[in-house]
């Protein structure tokens, strides 16, 4: 008979492992954007580990760019990490030849993940999209800022891929991504914004339509449109401008 014992895992591998775990569920989407994480007896609770060890994984977490804590609040999702070698920082947006550039990099990557999202999709997924979806239309009736959930459409269908690298890159590049986020607030008169914010949301179900059928070539075409004549609208304010 052995009298061999298995070695104790130290804290500092404990704590590594912790963080991928955490990790995980962030880039999947179990841990959103702005949720925040469940306390420190909760997850030592959890994962059968010290305080010393929750709290080592977390400082990764947050030197990771994952999270941060506000003290008193508790600890919260901050995105998917910020890529060390690209990122595009607010003054990347102040003009409108910025906001083309961009648009073209969403066309190149969003349309894609349109395709992917047509063909993974989950129920799930469909739920998210579709109650954006809903927020969008209700902040333009209502004549509130449409950004926020606009941006989440966009997002959820990242996730719907599959592919945490799709979401990761838009989780990266935030809510900025949304032309009006930047350009638009004065642009145009109440009516006329809110008419043109109404035909930017029927774009957004001609995408969803596409995913829900899983149809990966409609759902590409859908959303190279969507992206496509945003696109044109700036070429033409710049070339008004110019």
């Amino acid at each position: 008979m052995s009298t061999d014992i298995a070695p104790r895992r130290k804290p500092r591998t404990l704590a590594l492992e912790l963080v991928d775990s955490l990790g995980d569920r962030i880039r999947d989407g179990r841990l959103a954007l702005g949720d925040k994480l469940p306390t420190e007896a909760a997850i030592m609770a959890e994962f059968n580990v010290s305080r010393t060890v929750v709290r080592e994984a977390i400082s990764k977490l947050q030197a990771s760019g994952l999270v941060e804590t506000r003290h008193g609040i508790g600890t919260f999702v901050l995105g998917l990490g910020q890529a060390p070698g690209f990122k595009i920082t607010p003054d990347q947006f102040s003009t409108l030849r910025d906001v083309i550039a961009v648009l073209e990099l969403r066309i190149g990557v969003e349309t894609e993940a349109a395709a992917l999202a047509a063909q993974r999709r989950t129920p799930a997924n469909l739920k998210t999209m579709r109650e954006a979806l809903d927020a969008v239309a209700a902040a333009v009736d209502a004549g509130r800022d449409a950004v926020a959930a606009d941006f989440q459409f966009h997002l959820e269908i990242a996730r719907a891929t599959q592919n945490s690298h799709f979401a990761e890159l838009m989780g990266t590049l935030g809510s900025m991504i949304i032309p009006r986020a930047r350009l638009d607030s004065v642009e145009a008169p109440n009516d006329e914004r809110r008419q043109y914010l109404r035909r930017v949301n029927g774009e957004h179900e001609s995408i969803y339509d596409a995913i829900v059928g899983q149809d990966p070539d409609a759902a590409r075409a859908a959303m190279r449109t969507h992206l496509a004549n945003s696109r044109e609208r700036r070429r033409r304010a710049q070339a008004e401008a110019g």
